[in-house]
């Protein structure tokens, strides 16, 4: 893969058009939208080896109502806006072909997850998976697949790492430095001075190693009190800082290169 850099500036996500995908009719209510209004979930495209933003699902926790009312679904956070911006980064500053008219919804045992080499799940400390799910994430991360674990925070911490265990039993997650290849795979991040976007606590970066073998493969990414995607969503609306906006876009962009090289 060709490496080329290009400096992310504040326009980049300017003007995004959310292009129309198939719509199906499993549609929830929660906070994904962006804007507390109902989600509808857009119809999986078929798979044509092309980068596409490919999104954890699972059941939403027994926790009643909020946002406006609705339900908070947990795994649809940020979405669809996060999942549309992103590749459109990705497009721009990499040669990396990539999909931008849509995104992918997988549970963790959909056998279809397996063409996806990267994939992204937010608000773990929420996250229970089923027996088949366990298996399935373990059978996907052991044969090649990134996870990015995303969007949590605080006491969430003490579920995830249950679950974790459920699937990994012998690994542990390891509090990575800049020294860990991920942060050098295309930009440099000089360091990893970053806080939650809207807790405001200092952010921590983990990951589950293959083996626990810090020289060897990292398997998923985990992004402990921070949320990139809430940044990504709001990207063409200046709601966040531009030099942190741009900050949670390196990351993203040095995860996927990472887990495409190695």
């Amino acid at each position: 893969m060709k490496r080329r850099v290009k400096t992310i500036i504040a326009g980049t996500c300017a003007g995004v058009v959310l292009l129309g995908a198939p719509l199906i009719g499993w549609a929830q209510f929660g906070r994904g939208g962006g804007r507390g209004g109902p989600v509808t979930y857009e119809a999986n495209l078929p798979y044509d080896g092309r980068y596409t933003y490919a999104r954890i699902r699972y059941a939403p926790p027994d926790l009643g109502f909020g946002f406006g009312g609705r339900q908070d679904v947990k795994w649809d956070h940020d979405y669809p806006r996060s999942d549309r911006h992103f590749p459109k980064i990705i497009e721009e500053i990499t040669t990396i072909h990539t999909r931008t008219g849509g995104s992918e919804i997988f549970t963790l045992d959909d056998p279809e997850l397996m063409k996806f080499p990267v994939a992204y799940l937010c608000e773990a400390g929420f996250w229970r998976p089923t027996d088949a799910e366990v298996k399935g994430l373990r059978n996907y991360l052991l044969k090649g697949g990134f996870l990015i674990f995303d969007d949590f925070a605080r006491n969430d911490w003490e579920n995830f790492s249950q679950q974790i265990k459920r699937a990994f039993p012998d690994l542990h997650p390891m509090r990575l430095t800049v020294d860990d290849k991920v942060f050098d795979s295309f930009y440099r991040i000089p360091n990893l001075n970053f806080n939650h976007p809207y807790y405001g606590l200092p952010s921590e970066f983990w990951g589950l190693y293959e083996n626990n073998d810090r020289n060897g493969r990292l398997m998923a990414i985990i992004n402990y009190n921070n949320d990139v995607s809430e940044y990504w969503e709001w990207s063409d609306e200046g709601f966040y800082p531009v030099d942190a906006t741009n900050e949670a876009y390196k990351l993203g962009v040095n995860y996927l290169v990472y887990a495409l090289t190695r």
